[in-house]
């Protein structure tokens, strides 16, 4: 703001100098120049900056050079947001008057207002500019000028400039006479500017620093002060980054310690310049010392105390010091390197290689004198570390660290390339050096010590024994030519290990040269070990060798396992604790493995747990550590971590039997028998009779077998008894001294005892049953295998005959048994023995073991049986269980139980609910409850009974709770009240109910009264098979018995069932066995008749029935009856007679009226169905249903050919009734028929009806899929909601249906025919011929279905294959295939036009001119076919192909035709649509000729009076284009066709192409921006694609 301000008060004339060239005669005078300017003056101040901007453009026109002008522009166009224009005005003003201020201060304030790197490099000649323009005239504004060069040039990094700028003002300032502080704070800020890279500033900027330290220093007033202290320092380490400044550092240093003796900081400072310079004087000591004294824990200190201790070969004392050191002062290389040196004489290598590498990272960032020696030092230690690490990764580096030194041919760094070389494993280059050095340096160690490395490496000891003696001769205080001497010794075999003088003397004299060498003590402890045989020697050897070197495992494990040897736990912990405290996982295996075992043996299991993982990340392949992981995991109760851990171990050791079998005893103890039979059987396949494996399989297959019985999977539970049997079998084989093989036997005997004896037929092995024949096979029934239970018990016993628990076992055995024998006929007399012997049994146990109240609980459920009935004795045993364990939730309700059964309802009521309270989900207590409420008339029963089904099931639960659905069924008056609708509806009822009977009934299969019920619940449910089948069986059940009447109910329900479900002749069968007397059963026979096609005997009976009829309703029915007979025999006249009298009746009948309707349409009698439908409309409130009555309405819309009035009859019914899933059903079906573009309404209708009945789920899920695939929901645009899906999961609900596959294959077809146009591959290709077999099988088995709807499936259906491999361009297969299906069907004319079209097809890809002839075969076949709208478009197709252009009008126009007839509004369009792209690719061509573009305008236009039709506007717009491509119109209707919504992408595509063509003709920018921004919001990358090619044509 201030800019503009300043320019506009300068004034434009008066003592303002103006620059401006001479007039010419006619121009403006110099004082319309000065009112114009003052004009552009008073815009400015009034912010009109554009008005500003024309005055000034106005006086530049007559003068170029006017200053004030150029200057006024710039702040207009500065204000305007118009840098660059304002940049270029003042650089224009400025050129023009280069001394006058305005224009360079209008540059200063743009250039600072926009910060960016250009603007800062000019903002520096500005400054420049203005400090030589203010240095004259304004002091102060000199120095604000003056302030921010240095400040931008210290941005800049540019200190020579920073320190000459910020010096001339200070020299301007003394001249100005500015006192001694304002002086002070000067030379301090310039301290400040300049105090960053010190080191990298040259010579010059240096000096002007020192002398600015001298400054401050000299002009302090207070001295001594803590400000002249630090400033002092601060002088001192700026001192001690300049080399050529030493002497005058160390009088600085003395002359502030004189001044500040308890300064650390000037120590510091002094201690850092000995140590760099690496000056070991005593001055240095006692400069470290000094320090070290005053703070102990200085990092400066700290590296001196080290290098003191160093000079006195106190290496652990000097490492712990200079590590401590470096933490705080890392800058200090020298003591990096002393460090590594120390480092490399301790032989910790890697240690060595890490200390120099961080103080050659210190070097890169350095910049001081001698920076290239201390490298050198540093490589050369680091190279040498590498090499005697010995790790082939580090040798590789040594090569490159060795090229870096200089003279690298240096005999010494020639024997450690050697040495390097040899590590990798490179012998040829290794000895060519060895051989070179010999040659040249035969008196050099080194030179012998490689050539003995490299003998030693080949195992030629005794030329290695006579290289090391060579070097222990020249360089006999060398413990590393010892050591590797003794080493050789040792390998030389078992008589040199055991000379004295060979290996034990040079490795001890090695140790005393060289006592850091952890690799001499490990050697000795071998020798002691192994050699001496002193463990005690060997473990202290070993302990000093892992001392020294904690990362050498093989020292640490065997002192380890030496002092776990010796007893001495404590120091095993010791050395493992010590490792494993500073190791982490997945280092260190040997100590974490070791700590782990012994966790693991003193059951110490998550710690175990922990440190064998820790083990485990070292080697993932270690078999043995995987486990012993998995046995820390089972043992402490991990099981699927422990399996996990068990399966990697045997993946890693496939031939471990035990792991196998752990594997499989985990999967059994988590109930996985399936799986864990399988891990069992892979054992005994290898190893046959591996007795746990067979004993884990009887096991698993008796726990599968009790789950199966549970379940009420009894053919499962009987094979999973034969395969448990057969495997103990095996075992018992093999070990018939393990006690509890026989119990396993036992328990699976006794474990059917629930089962029917018809289902119990078991197969076991001839050994259990004592016959030697192992082989053998014999077959048991359920009283023979209860019995084999009992032996295999006894025989239990006497192996072990103090177990309780098999006496118990016994006992039960018995128990069952008599349980068996009460309802076998003739053996209930033996019955009381083996109660006696059960009882006796139990007895025995209880006194075995008295705490177990599972013996006392047994005992009372003996004692209270049917018979023996010792109610006393039971009630005792179960009161003894509870108190035995009082969450004993069986004994609770048994005691419950005998209460109820002694009628004490209150005390049964306590007992159960106690138990309820233990265990919620016991079912057996719930059932108890149940019962009570029921003798009490409670009205929870029902929901009681209903708990015990959710619980599990059960046999007395199952049947009480079909009981109370079957009572609340039969009442019909109930059905609205709400009870109802939450027991029966709610809670699913029904179907629950008939699960529970199904199981029941497979369990009991002589209970009539459970048969009857699951009957009943079946006809609800629409099972009418398996209602057939359950009254079946009552029949069976009922026929000896001596009650009539029975078993004349149970004859009806099965005839009814019979005739429910198509088995008509059974049931005419069934009512011959009886006479007919009574009406339901002459009426039920009749029936029979009619639908088994015996049409006069049904009539006949019928008419026998009308004479015993009893009301009106029963005559209506018996005259619709024989109507319906009559119109079956075509005897219209006599079936219309007999309806009028039906409906003539005192009270019509609605079935009559409705049977009327139907009559009419069927014949097309619109008078009839409407006189009908009127009489219906009369009596709604009568209806029950209003399913039929819309059925019927729709059907009469159809007739009159209003296919929106059937649509929207069906619409109107469920606003009436939306909850009435039959009418959503309805709907579903009748959308894509009648109103296709309300497909995706339709598919919305048929969900509905789907989620509102269970009923309703195939044909809504049929007519969903329909109505998707009429709205185009594919896959690609949904993949959750799309036609296939739907279809999909039709077909796995009902996969019998042939409807089903049909809507399959077209949805199939679609994908395909997306992914062909997507250019995507298509998931499932080649299903067309077996979508055909599957529809085809279907068709041919399926009988309840109308043949005719059949016929028309399969005719669509070979339609459809032969159209998809004819679009798929798969010919050959299409041709193939028709033939085929014209072989079977010859006059499949739909067929037959396939063939054709796939032939023509053929010959014209091959590009054959078709003749006239097989034109006129063409013609025939679409003849043949004459009604078929999509024939005559393709004949028209075939026709455009040879030029044939008016006979494929015709073609288009008899398709026209033909869709108009029959109301077929698709086919219309589709012929109209085709028909004006006809005429348009003609009008293109013949463009004189009119007809074509009014046909075009005609057949266009009617489509649009159809429905909105986006291909219509396109075409239109297209014709437009053709007709005049640059007229307004063009693009007013392409616009309409891109822009508007409603058109779909694929037609907007097309025409955005044609728009951006006519816009590129007409030059219009603007609106080509605004197309391709929508063709890229659009995602249609072809529109780029043209323009590009636009812009390079022209």
């Amino acid at each position: 703001g201030g800019v503009w301000v300043s320019a506009v008060n300068a004034g434009i004339g008066g003592g303002h100098r103006r620059i401006c060239g001479p007039f010419a005669a006619g121009e403006m005078s110099n004082k319309e120049v000065k009112a114009i300017l003052k004009n552009a003056r008073e815009a400015i101040r009034n912010k009109e900056f554009k008005e500003a901007l024309k005055h000034c453009k106005a006086v530049l026109k007559q003068d170029k050079t006017n200053y004030n002008a150029w200057v006024f522009i710039g702040v207009a166009a500065a204000e305007l947001e118009q840098p660059d224009q304002a940049k270029t005005a003042y650089k224009k003003a400025a050129e023009l008057d280069p001394d006058q201020l305005l224009a360079w201060q209008g540059l200063l304030n743009l250039c600072e207002k926009n910060d960016t790197s250009d603007n800062k490099h000019e903002l520096l000649g500005i400054y420049q500019k203005l400090m030589k323009l203010y240095e004259s005239s304004d002091k102060q504004k000199w120095h604000d000028v003056c302030l921010k060069l240095v400040d931008l040039y210290h941005q800049e990094n540019k200190y020579l400039e920073v320190a000459k700028t910020w010096s001339r003002m200070i020299q301007l300032k003394q001249q100005d006479g500015a006192d001694k502080q304002e002086l002070h704070h000067l030379w301090r800020k310039m301290i400040q500017l300049l105090a960053d890279k010190v080191e990298s500033q040259d010579n010059e900027t240096q000096q002007l620093l020192k002398t600015a330290f001298e400054n401050v220093l000299s002009s302090m007033d207070k001295i001594p002060s803590d400000n002249h202290q630090k400033l002092s320092t601060e002088y001192i380490k700026f001192l001690s980054k300049l080399s050529h400044e030493e002497d005058k550092l160390k009088l600085a240093c003395e002359a502030l310690l004189s001044q500040y003796p308890n300064s650390t900081s000037t120590l510091e400072v002094l201690s850092m310049h000995f140590i760099q310079t690496e000056c070991f004087s005593e001055e240095a000591l006692q400069c470290y010392s000094r320090l070290n004294k005053m703070e102990p824990t200085n990092g400066l200190g700290l590296i001196g105390v080290g290098i003191k201790a160093m000079q006195e070969k106190k290496y652990d004392e000097a490492t712990k010091n200079l590590t401590e050191g470096l933490k705080q002062a890392r800058s200090a290389i020298t003591a990096w390197f002393y460090l590594a040196k120390i480092q490399l004489l301790m032989h910790k290598y890697e240690e060595t290689i890490s200390s120099c590498r961080q103080g050659l990272e210190l070097l890169e960032s350095s910049v001081r004198d001698g920076n290239t020696q201390q490298k050198h030092k540093l490589l050369h230690l680091q190279a040498e570390a590498m090499v005697r690490s010995g790790d082939p990764n580090n040798a590789q580096k040594v090569f490159g660290i060795l090229e870096q030194l200089p003279d690298s041919n240096e005999p010494t760094l020639l024997a450690m390339k050697g040495q390097a070389y040899l590590s990798k494993g490179l012998m040829k280059p290794a000895s060519q050096i060895a051989t070179d050095l010999m040659a040249s340096y035969p008196d050099l160690a080194e030179t012998w010590k490689l050539q003995g490395l490299i003998n030693y490496t080949q195992k030629n000891y005794v030329q290695a024994e006579q290289c090391f003696h060579k070097a222990v001769k020249i360089k006999a205080d060398c413990g590393e030519y010892y050591y590797y001497l003794g080493l050789t010794y040792w390998f030389m075999g078992e008589a040199m290990r055991k000379d004295k003088t060979k290996t034990a003397t040079h490795l001890l004299k090695a140790a005393r040269l060289d006592t850091y060498n952890g690799r001499i003590f490990c050697y000795l402890g071998h020798y002691y070990q192994d050699i001496v045989q002193d463990k005690s020697r060997a473990r202290g050897c070993y302990k000093k060798a892992f001392e020294l070197n904690n990362s050498d495992e093989e020292a640490g494990a065997a002192a380890v396992d030496l002092s776990v040897e010796l007893g001495d736990m404590e120091t095993a912990l010791g050395i493992l604790r010590t490792v494993t405290d500073h190791s982490s996982a997945g280092t260190a295996k040997w100590a974490w493995l070791r700590r782990g075992l012994y966790y693991l043996r003193t059951n110490q299991h998550s710690q175990a747990v922990a440190d064998l993982q820790a083990a485990l990340r070292a080697d993932l392949n270690d078999s043995n550590c995987w486990e012993c992981l998995g046995e820390s995991y089972l043992s402490r109760g991990g099981y699927n971590a422990a399996l996990k851990a068990f399966t990697k171990a045997s993946e890693l050791n496939p031939k471990s039997v035990y792991n196998i079998y752990k594997i499989a005893a985990i999967k059994q103890i988590l109930g996985k028998y399936a799986e864990a039979n399988t891990e069992y059987k892979q054992i005994i396949q290898n190893t046959k009779n591996y007795v746990p494996a067979l004993k884990g399989l009887g096991e698993c297959y008796l726990m599968m077998t009790r789950n199966a019985l549970d379940d009420c999977l009894d053919g499962r539970a009987l094979d999973s008894t034969e395969e448990a049997l057969q495997y103990l079998a095996r075992a018992v084989l093999c070990r018939p001294d393990v006690s509890c093989l026989w119990k396993l036997i036992g328990d699976t005997c006794t474990t059917l005892h629930a089962l029917s004896p018809t289902k119990v037929n078991v197969k076991v092995s001839a050994v259990l049953i004592g016959q030697n024949e192992k082989s053998s096979i014999q077959s048991l029934n359920k009283n023979e295998l209860l019995r084999l239970g009992g032996r295999c018990y006894g025989r239990a016993l006497t192996l072990m005959s103090t177990s309780a628990n098999l006496w118990c076992d016994l006992g039960m055995n018995y128990y069952r048994q008599a349980q068996q024998h009460l309802v076998t006929a003739g053996e209930v007399n033996i019955v009381p023995e083996f109660i006696e012997k059960a009882l006796q049994c139990l007895k025995k146990s209880v006194m075995l073991d008295s705490k177990n109240h599972l013996y006392w609980n047994t005992l009372g459920v003996i004692a209270s049986y049917k018979g023996f009935e010792n109610y006393a004795l039971a009630q005792h045993a179960f009161i003894k269980s509870v108190q035995v364990e009082q969450n004993n939730v069986v004994a609770w309700t048994n005691l419950g139980a005998t209460y109820l059964k002694n009628k004490s309802i209150e005390l049964a009521h306590e007992a159960f609910k106690v138990a309820q309270s233990l265990e919620p989900s016991y079912v057996r207590c719930w059932i108890g409850q149940a019962l009570i409420a029921e003798s009490v008339g409670s009205y929870e029963t029902m929901d009681l009974f209903r708990h015990t089904t959710e619980l599990g099931v059960n046999t007395e639960g199952a049947k009480g709770y079909a009981h109370w659905v079957c009572t609340t069924l039969q009442d019909k008056s109930n059905r609205n009240s709400e009870l109802y609708k939450y027991n029966i509806v709610q809670m699913n009822a029904i179907a629950a109910a008939q699960v529970a009977m199904s199981k029941y009934t497979e369990r009991i299969q002589t209970d009539a009264t459970a048969f009857t019920m699951l009957g009943y619940l079946n006809e609800y449910l629409n099972l009418k098979k398996q209602a057939a089948e359950a009254y079946h069986r009552v029949v069976v059940l009922l026929q000896n018995t001596e009650d009539e009447e029975k078993l004349k109910y149970a004859q009806r329900n099965w005839i009814r069932a019979l005739c429910t479900a198509g088995q008509y002749q059974d049931a005419i069968q069934a009512h011959m066995l009886n006479p007919l007397v009574e009406f339901d059963d002459i009426v039920s026979l009749a029936l029979a008749y009619m639908k088994e096609g015996l049409l006069q005997e049904s009539a006949k009976v019928y008419e026998k029935a009308l004479t015993i009829a009893r009301t009106e309703k029963e005559k209506a029915h018996i005259m619709i009856a024989l109507a319906m007979i009559a119109f079956k025999e075509g005897r219209m006249d006599s079936a219309k007679t007999l309806l009028f009298k039906c409906s003539m009746l005192k009270e019509p009948s609605i079935e009559s009226l409705q049977a009327l309707c139907a009559l009419g349409l069927s014949k097309k009698d619109t008078t009839l169905a409407t006189a009908a439908l009127n009489e219906l409309f009369k009596h709604l409130d009568k209806i029950n249903s209003t399913y039929e009555t819309c059925l019927l309405s729709s059907g009469m819309f159809y007739l009159q050919a209003n296919s929106v009035a059937v649509q929207r009859q069906a619409a109107k019914a469920i606003h009436c009734n939306p909850a009435d899933p039959a009418l959503w059903t309805l709907l579903s079906r009748l959308v894509p028929q009648h109103t296709p573009q309300m497909a995706e309404a339709g598919a919305v209708a048929g969900n509905i009806a789907q989620i509102l009945s269970s009923h309703q789920t195939k044909n809504a899920l049929l007519c969903s899929a329909v109505n998707q695939l009429a709205a185009g929901k594919h896959a690609a645009d949904n993949n959750k909601d799309n036609a296939l899906k739907t279809i999909q999961k039709a077909v796995h609900l009902y996969p019998d249906d042939p409807a089903v596959w049909a809507v399959l294959m077209a949805a199939c077809h679609t994908e395909k025919t997306l992914s062909h146009l997507k250019d995507t591959k298509p998931k499932k290709i080649s299903l067309e011929e077996m979508f055909v077999l599957t529809i085809t099988a279907k068709v041919e088995t399926e009988k309840d279905i109308p043949a005719l709807y059949l016929r028309s499936l399969e005719n669509w259906s070979l339609q459809q294959a032969a159209t998809g491999l004819k679009e798929m361009g798969r010919h050959s297969e299409a041709e193939t295939f028709c033939t085929k299906v014209l072989k079977r069907h010859p006059d499949h004319t739909a067929v037959f036009l396939l063939l054709r079209q796939v032939q023509c097809e053929q010959r014209l890809l091959s590009h054959q001119q078709l003749p006239d002839t097989f034109l006129e075969e063409l013609k025939k076949a679409v003849m043949s076919n004459f009604s078929s709208v999509t024939a005559w478009h393709w004949l028209a197709e075939v026709y455009k192909s040879q030029g044939l252009m008016v006979a494929a009008e015709m073609c288009y126009r008899q398709g026209l035709q033909l869709s108009s007839q029959k109301g077929d509004m698709n086919g219309k369009l589709s012929s109209l649509l085709r028909l004006a792209l006809l005429a348009l690719s003609l009008s293109k061509i013949k463009l004189q000729n009119n007809r074509w573009m009014s046909l075009v305008k005609e057949a266009t236009s009617e489509a649009q009076k159809i429905s909105f039709c986006p291909l219509a506007g396109l075409l239109q717009a297209l014709l437009q284009f053709i007709v005049k491509m640059g007229a307004r119109e063009t693009r007013r209707l392409l616009e309409r066709v891109v822009y508007q919504p409603g058109y779909t992408e694929s037609i907007a595509s097309v025409a955005r192409w044609y728009l951006l063509r006519h816009l590129w003709a007409k030059n219009d920018d603007e609106l080509i921006a605004v197309l391709l921004q929508n063709a890229k919001q659009k995602e249609d990358f072809r529109m780029e694609e043209l323009h590009k090619k636009l812009l390079a044509s022209s």
